[in-house]
Formats: C-alpha cells, structure tokens, sequence
C-alpha cells in the first residue's frame, strides 16, 4: 500500500515528541511554554500523518493492510503492525483526540508541565500500538504499557483523592490483564505462534476456547468497564485531570470493546455463542443500573463516568449479538461516544477552570453569562440522550436492531436505558444551564474564550455530522465487519449442524 512504514511512524512520532519535551531546555517559563508547543505540533502532525492512513485505506479490502513484519524475539514473537476497518477507526479518533487533550491543558495545568506532556504524549504511542499490533505479545506491551502513564496523569496531576484513585485504576486492570497473559502464553503453546491473523483463521479447540475467553473476558470487561467491575471508573475519572478524564473516557474505554472484536469473536466464536446469554444479562444491568446511579449523584464527571457505563451496555450487547447491524453498531457507538463523552468532560473542565468545583449544585443560570458554552453542551447532551440527528443515535439504534433479531427481552429492557439517559442527562443540563443566575459567584463568569471554542466547535460539528451522514464510519468498516461477523456464524452453525448429526 505505501512503500514506508507508516503505522511505525504514526505510532512512534509522538516518542520522538516526548524526547523533544525532554531536551528542551530554558528558565522555568520557557521550558513550559516550548513543552506545551512541542507536544502540540507533535499531536497535530501525528494526526495529520494518520489521515494518510484514511486516504490510502481500501474499505473493499477486509483482510489487514499497511502491514509491516519483522522478527523480534527469539524469531517466535514477531514486530507485526497492521490495521482494517475495524481497528483503522480506532486510530484516528486517538490521534485526532489528543490535539484537543493539549489544549484543554493549555492554562490548567502548571506544575510539572514538561512530564506533563511527555506522559501524555507517550501514552499516545501506546494506544496507537494497541489497535495497531498483530501480535498477541506486542498487543499485551501496548495494552498494558498503556497503564502506566494514564496511572502517573492521574496520580500526579489528578484531584485531593488522586492517590487512592490511581491505585484502584491501576490494580483492577492489571488484574484481569494476568489472567489475559495466561491465556495469549495457552493460545502459543496450543497453535505454536502468537500472531493474531493466523489465530483467527486457526480452530482453537473447544476446552480451550471456553477458558481462553473467560480470560480474555476478564481484561476487556475489566477496561470497557463492565457491571460489576466497573468500580474503578468513576473515582479515576473524578480525581484525573480533564484531559486525562477525555482520553479515559474517549480512548481507553474502547480497549475492551476492541478486544472483543478483535479476540473473542474471531477466536473463540463457539465461547462467544455459549457466554452471550451472559454478556446480554450484564449489558443490560449496566445500561439500567448505572443510569440510576446516574440520576443520584452531585458532581458532574461523576455522573458523565456512569453514563459512559451505561453507554457501553448497549456496545458489548450489540457486539456478542453476532449479527452485521449488532457489531457495525457496536464499532459505530464506540466512536460515537469517544466524541460526546470526551466533549462532555472538556465542557465539565470549562466550567471547573473558572470556580474549581464539579458539585452540579454550585451551578445554575449558565445560559445568561455562557450562550456559546451553553450551546455546546446541549449539543452534546443530546448526543448523549441519543436524540436522531445527533451521532449518539446511530450507534444505540443499531445495537438494538442487531440485537433484535437474536433476544428480544434484551433489547426490552436495554431501550429503557435510552429513557433513563434522557432523565439524568436533560437534569443535569437544567440544572447547570437553566434557571436564574443568583448565586453571587457565578455573577462574572466569562464565556468560551477563542481556545476553548477551537476545543469544542469541531467535536460539536463532527457529533452533526455523523448523526446525519454516518456513512464514513459505516463504510470504512463494513467489509471486516461483515468478515468477522460471517466466519463467527459459520463456526456456529457448524458446530449445531454436527450436534444434529
């Protein structure tokens, strides 16, 4: 496809940002400012570079392009870089999100600027690599390398409880993720490789496809995050600072379902089939549950890290559906909420900037001193409740159908997730815009200065956009979708068809 490697380059180019970061040099104010110019620059040419990847893509093609091979380790483990339609999505809104990360970091964060930027630059090169890689032991570097830098964002640069809440986000990931680690060093030992496109098309025998999943299951249910081990979530979110709650919630989120579709699905198809009675039962009570949860609580980011809960319910329910609408759906959603979800934690991080406090309370009356802020988040808002028009509709809409055809109380139940996130999303919108304006504090707040409008007005037009012309994303992965989705049904049906014999 291209005679350079440009899934390398697009995934190692932030690295050399970061070393950038590292040796400039200056009194403490230039070294801040020549940090934030670099890692900007940096995120922009690395977006810039991944739309090479867009060009040049074939959505025709379902199998993998742009790959690169070479040995690595002990000539068993090989450097394997490649993307479809599935994964090529992925890319893109990581490295058309994180321009928007830095500057939302422009003026909020001033201590330690330089680390700053070198983590989160860094952990761009790391998820880039986890949707890039094909290789199982190269997938689990990136995916777990990935911890690392998010766990010292928040750590460092997160609120009054940071500590307490990079511990937890640290050790419950890392904790599914052994098991993950069992399973791949299995999946070698059973097929003697560990390169993905050869375990895909590769019978992984029936024993081990039970155990190999629920490991898998383990990590991803863990990252998406999954009822009930979605506990993690909303403390990292409230402590992390606003760019690392967008990247948690718009990047690191979409793992899990990745993993599914990239593992589960293919690999273990038979598994997949046996545990979707499950994988239903758990989406559902994530979609009702956490909306309830939702609807209690008093601080902002808090009830958007809930809602994010919810709104994969319907992701993992419409991906083990097994159906073309249920999966595309699923791919579809994911991309959809890493737009709203980031965008509504940028909004939450406006507002926090000017009065330092996320208490829903503490607000009121925005809309007298903030119209194009105001605006904005009703844009997302609706997005969030999923309104027709609006890029959140698509995907939900899908997922449903998808999953229609296969469990129908599923899909009963699940819809009343859709009311439920009109009530907490349109009660929190009153709360904060609505209203008078009494409280003396909020008497001079300014509206979106130019930076923050350069933050939120390009999300606002791709959430319209793709409300009404989802074709793009669509298209781009429908042929591996389809793939996916026929090989899955075949290994299904054939297994049915012996058991009648």
């Amino acid at each position: 496809m291209t005679t350079w490697p440009i899934l390398s380059v697009v995934t190692f180019l932030p690295v050399v940002g970061a070393l950038l970061v590292y040796i400039s040099r200056g009194d403490d104010e230039a070294a801040r400012r020549n940090a934030r110019w670099i890692a900007l620059w940096t995120t922009l040419i690395t977006f810039a570079v991944s739309l090479i990847l867009v060009w040049r893509f074939d959505p025709a093609q379902p199998d993998f392009q742009f790959v690169e091979k070479a040995p690595w380790l002990a000539n068993a483990i090989t450097y394997h870089m490649g993307v479809d339609g599935i994964s090529l999505p992925f890319v893109i809104l990581t490295t058309a999100l994180m321009p928007f990360c830095i500057l939302a970091s422009w003026k909020s964060v001033t201590l330690r600027v330089r680390e700053y930027m070198m983590a989160f630059l860094i952990l761009e090169t790391l998820m880039v690599g986890t949707f890039c890689a094909l290789d199982l032991v190269l997938f689990y570097l990136f995916f777990e390398g990935g911890l690392i830098p998010m766990f010292l964002i928040i750590g460092v640069w997160g609120g009054p409880r940071r500590v307490y809440a990079s511990f937890k986000f640290f050790l419950y990931t890392l904790l599914g993720s052994v098991l993950m680690l069992l399973a791949i060093m299995a999946l070698y030992w059973n097929a003697g490789t560990t390169d993905i496109p050869v375990l895909m098309h590769s019978a992984v025998p029936r024993s081990l496809q039970t155990w190999a999943w629920l490991a898998f299951f383990a990590s991803f249910a863990v990252k998406m995050p999954m009822w009930p081990v979605h506990t993690w979530l909303p403390d990292a979110h409230v402590e992390a600072p606003t760019a690392g709650s967008v990247i948690l919630a718009a990047i690191l989120l979409k793992m899990g379902g990745y993993g599914f579709l990239r593992f589960s699905l293919p690999m273990f198809p038979l598994a997949s089939h046996d545990f979707a009675p499950l994988i239903f039962s758990l989406s559902v009570i994530a979609i009702i549950y956490t909306s309830l949860v939702a609807l209690m609580q008093k601080d902002m980011k808090k009830l958007i890290a809930y809602s994010s809960v919810a709104h994969m319910g319907f992701v993992t329910m419409g991906i083990f559906a097994g159906t073309t609408q249920g999966v595309a759906g699923g791919v579809f959603q994911m991309i959809s909420h890493g737009i709203v979800s980031g965008a509504l934690f940028l909004c939450v991080g406006v507002v926090y900037d000017r009065m330092h406090t996320r208490e829903i309370a503490a607000y009121g009356g925005l809309v007298n001193r903030m119209p194009l802020y105001a605006l904005a988040f009703m844009v997302f808002t609706m997005a969030n409740v999923g309104l027709p028009g609006t890029s959140g509709f698509v995907g939900e809409f899908m997922t449903l159908i998808g999953t229609f055809k296969v469990s129908i109380p599923t899909v009963t139940f699940a819809t009343t997730g859709v009311i439920l996130s009109a009530a907490y999303a349109l009660w929190l919108y009153r709360k904060v815009i609505f209203g008078a304006l009494v409280k003396p504090s909020l008497a001079s707040i300014k509206d979106l200065t130019f930076r923050e409008s350069l933050t939120l007005m390009p999300l606002v037009a791709l959430t319209i956009l793709f409300g009404f012309y989802p074709k793009p994303v669509l298209d781009m992965s429908a042929s591996s979708v389809q793939l996916l989705v026929n090989n899955y049904n075949t290994a299904v049906t054939a297994v049915k068809a012996a058991a009648l014999q």
